[in-house]
């Protein structure tokens, strides 16, 4: 195989198709591709076999050093998008403007082998995060100030969420933790899973926790919500210890802060049905214990 002379006109544009970001969007679903089949200039007609020929696709330019960044492709969202910027949407140079547009509106992730299903199952995550970011920060910007006090409550409200979430990791100890946070709001349920892994080092400078970004900010935002006001909620953890056995605590939302169930408690709120109110059977493998104590903040403001 001939290589090209460097400094040559073809290995010139070899660099720059390397070193040139990609974006390409991506249908995840069978909805979404069925949406893009209305239009006669879209390709595909099968949406396995569009995602295997996608698949092909990124290995083709990875094994040449490109870079790609893959997106989730909306068809509502490019239809707005379209109308928006005067294009027809019944073209592919619209859809390959929509997909590199797509960063600066949506998740991406950058592609680096993996397999293609496991990249579209981290962005849904990502976009679904990222949703619920988007709703609790919306929900924290119209609270204003506190009446009695003048403070920003949403700045008051985060604070106490880092708090509380320090203070949750703290007395879970070492291993993998998994924090579940739901609030209901007038614009929707919240809810935000932080998926933690807590490590036992006392190194000087080191962070014990490690959790992704994007899971900590909407779990903060929203815990942020509950803690704000007089909105119901609560942060359920789940566990798995070394015997595989699980082991469920809880603590509701209650005057600014979380307050532990105790075991009764745990055991009535997941052995219940919600709707009819008859009770369940225990799950087997789960233990229900009480939530440990949370101390409140020392700088406490009521």
């Amino acid at each position: 195989m001939r290589t090209a002379a460097p400094g040559s006109r073809r290995a010139i544009r070899h660099a720059l198709r390397r070193e040139a970001p990609n974006t390409i969007a991506v249908l995840a679903n069978a909805v979404d591709f069925a949406a893009m089949r209305r239009y006669g200039s879209f390709p595909f007609a099968d949406h396995a076999r569009y995602l295997l020929q996608l698949e092909g696709l990124l290995r083709a330019r990875a094994a040449h050093g490109g870079h790609t960044t893959v997106a989730l492709f909306d068809p509502a969202a490019y239809r707005a998008f379209c109308a928006e910027t005067d294009l027809d949407p019944d073209q592919p140079t619209s859809r390959v403007r929509y997909a590199a547009a797509s960063p600066a509106t949506s998740p991406t992730l950058p592609y680096e082998g993996q397999s293609l299903g496991h990249l579209i199952a981290r962005l849904l995550d990502a976009e679904e995060h990222q949703a619920t970011l988007d709703l609790a920060v919306r929900v924290l910007a119209s609270m204003g100030e506190c009446a009695e006090c003048g403070e920003d409550v949403a700045s008051a409200a985060l604070t106490r969420a880092g708090q509380a979430v320090h203070a949750l990791l703290r007395g879970a100890g070492p291993g993998p933790q998994h924090l579940v946070c739901s609030v209901p709001t007038h614009a929707g349920s919240l809810i935000a899973v932080l998926h933690v892994h807590a490590e036992a080092t006392n190194a000087p400078g080191s962070s014990p926790h490690h959790m992704p970004d994007d899971d900590r900010e909407a779990f903060r935002a929203t815990l942020a919500v509950g803690l704000s006001g007089t909105r119901p909620g609560g942060v359920v953890l789940p566990t798995t210890g070394s015997d595989q056995r699980d082991t469920v605590r809880g603590w509701p939302i209650r005057d600014h802060w979380l307050s532990p169930l105790t075991e009764a408690q745990v055991f009535s709120a997941y052995c219940t049905d919600p709707d009819t109110g008859e009770p369940l059977s225990p799950e087997s493998g789960v233990d229900y214990r009480a939530g440990f104590p949370l101390p409140r903040p020392d700088d406490d403001r009521r």
